[in-house]
């Protein structure tokens, strides 16, 4: 070939590869441009979140979308035969017996027909799935993150972001059966300096709209909940969002009930003792049918302590605060609903349990109630989301309370779980009802969370709550059954329940907190289970866990020690003393 062939080819081969890269340069500014001039649509205003951090409007022009509920009985999502919650009279019914239910929805969910959860890869555990390679993992009813090179996937608080993530995010995807939280919104977290107009882009591309957000500090990061546009599936929203890299995990907005429902073949029993209902006085250690008092040993814990200076945080549904048994008990309140609603049962009756002191005793009538309200009213239960949850046991952390009371049950929750542990690394002392939904039923959260005292129920004859539920994770027990406890409207009633089990353990915590106002909570679960009288078969088991909580040893147990510490300082030398 002639050299000025040669020449010519080259030059225009040059010319090509010039011409591609000038395309392709002149393409990412055009994409750049869109994106940088990405308009946040005709609706002027902002909205603020819970935490204070403003955002711009969402981009799409219908109104913000307020969340909704399915409409059908709250029960039917539970495939329950039959429910034995609190609200229903309920009898011992020994070990062994009792309600056989199911906690989880019947297969399929949002109408998709049902599936097994894919089997677990050797060395996964009970509750662990696939991590597929967008982060997201899949048939799990707890936080997963992605597999790290040697070991399984991470879960716990996440480490605090400056905008960059460190890691992939976690998306949690609930198993087929597990259908148990709102079918149009999701909940998902961000580091808590992204910024809010990088939010809600997010959201538009995934058709999203924002409908609150809030900061949080227990876990550094800000939740946002949102609407899922065009009737799709939460799961199938999940997957989307799996390869948002800003994103650190995402969440449906689970659903948690407080059990107070009733069966058609057990209904909800009133039943005002004669004491309350005539007696002119009451005697000092409460009414005479508040077997409870006896069995956890309150009238002599009293002679020691009865919760001064102890705030109790309620997780709860409304809490009647004109009743009389509650005259000057709370010191606080939170709504985390934001819409008004009369004093609700269930709320009432925990409060009651934990600082009565009119004409009944509560096992810390000292105490003071910090009443949060995360339950609305449903038909015969309360109803609460992730959500409200969360911000709930913010407040109770941000208000310094030392115990929370968490008296509902519901699924496994990631984010319930590492903001649990958030609060318990800050000292609180977190307690639950281990739920009703008998012997049968899988474990239901928080009590099943390992940074939770669970407790289970008992009746007068110290016989095991027939609807209780059990399990290795049960810590202690205590009565349950036929508690007498005030009702709205200056009313009382007889009811029973893991519920009120529960706020009588947070009483005696707050007893022994007191004494010993130094413990932690790791260290008050082994007081109280070493102070408990042992039930059933000898040491530990599923049912009672450690046995029935004694609040009259326990606290002499922090005082022994307490002494026993004391001898254990060196007596000052003698150039010391002059």
């Amino acid at each position: 070939m002639r050299a000025p062939d040669k020449r010519l080819i080259v030059s225009l081969s040059i010319s090509a590869v010039i011409a591609v890269a000038a395309f392709a340069a002149a393409t990412s500014t055009s994409q750049a441009q869109r994106m940088g001039n990405f308009s946040m649509g005709s609706r002027g205003g902002s909205m603020t979140g819970g935490g204070g951090m403003r955002m711009q409007p969402s981009l799409r022009t219908q109104p913000r979308i307020q969340p909704t509920f399915r409409a059908e009985p709250r029960f039917q999502r539970f495939n329950n035969t039959k429910i034995v919650g609190d609200g229903v009279k309920g009898r011992g019914k020994g070990k062994g017996k009792g309600t056989d239910v199911s906690t989880n929805n019947p297969s399929g969910g949002e109408g998709y027909p049902g599936r097994r959860p894919p089997r677990r890869p050797p060395g996964h555990g009970p509750n662990v799935g696939v991590v597929i390679g967008t982060g997201v993992a899949i048939g799990t009813g707890v936080a997963i993150g992605t597999l790290g090179p040697t070991g399984p996937a991470m879960s716990g608080p996440l480490p605090p972001s400056g905008g960059t993530p460190v890691r992939r995010n976690a998306i949690n995807i609930p198993p087929g059966n597990e259908n148990r939280f709102v079918k149009d919104e999701v909940v998902l977290e961000f580091a808590s300096n992204f910024p809010g107009p990088g939010i809600l882009q997010l959201l538009a591309r995934h058709r999203l709209s924002l409908i609150e957000s809030q900061n949080f500090t227990l876990t550094n990061s800000t939740f946002v909940r949102a609407h899922i546009d065009n009737r799709r599936a939460v799961r199938a929203v999940l997957q989307g969002v799996g390869n948002e890299v800003t994103i650190r995990t995402g969440q449906p907005n689970y659903l948690y009930l407080t059990g107070q429902g009733q069966s058609a073949e057990e209904p909800e029993t009133l039943k005002p003792t004669p004491a309350v209902a005539t007696a002119a006085a009451i005697p000092a250690g409460g009414d005479p049918a508040q077997y409870a008092l006896a069995k956890l040993r309150i009238g002599e814990a009293h002679t020691l302590a009865k919760g001064d200076t102890m705030v109790v945080a309620v997780i709860d549904s409304g809490i009647d605060l004109g009743h009389p048994e509650l005259a000057g008990v709370v010191v606080g309140s939170f709504d985390a609903l934001g819409k008004a609603e009369k004093p609700h049962q269930h709320g009432t009756a925990i409060a009651g349990a934990i600082a009565a002191h009119s004409r009944l005793m509560g096992a810390a009538p000292a105490a003071k109630i910090l009443a949060i309200r995360a339950f609305g009213a449903a038909g015969g239960s309360a109803e609460a989301t992730t959500m409200a949850i969360l911000k709930s046991v913010e407040y109770a952390s941000v208000q310094r309370a030392r115990i929370i009371n968490m008296s509902f049950a519901g699924p496994a929750d990631p984010a319930l779980s590492r903001e649990l542990a958030a609060a318990k690394a800050k000292g609180a002392v977190l307690i639950a009802a281990t739920g009703n939904f008998g012997p049968k039923s899988p474990p239901q959260y928080p009590a099943a969370d390992p940074n939770v005292i669970a407790v289970s129920a008992t009746d007068a004859d110290d016989r095991m709550f027939g609807g209780s539920n059990i399990g290795p994770h049960v810590a202690v027990a205590a009565p349950g059954v036929d508690i007498l406890l005030p009702s709205p409207g200056n009313a009382y009633r007889l009811i029973s329940g893991t519920s009120f089990s529960a706020a009588y353990v947070s009483g005696v915590a707050a007893l022994v907190l007191q004494r010993a106002p130094g413990l932690t909570p790791d260290a008050l679960r082994k007081i109280l289970e070493q102070t408990a009288k042992d039930l059933g078969p000898v040491g530990r088991d599923p049912e009672f866990g450690a046995g029935l909580v004694d609040a009259y040893q326990a606290i002499m147990a922090v005082q022994a020690n307490a002494a026993a510490s004391a001898q254990d300082v060196p007596a000052p030398k003698e150039a010391d003393a002059r």
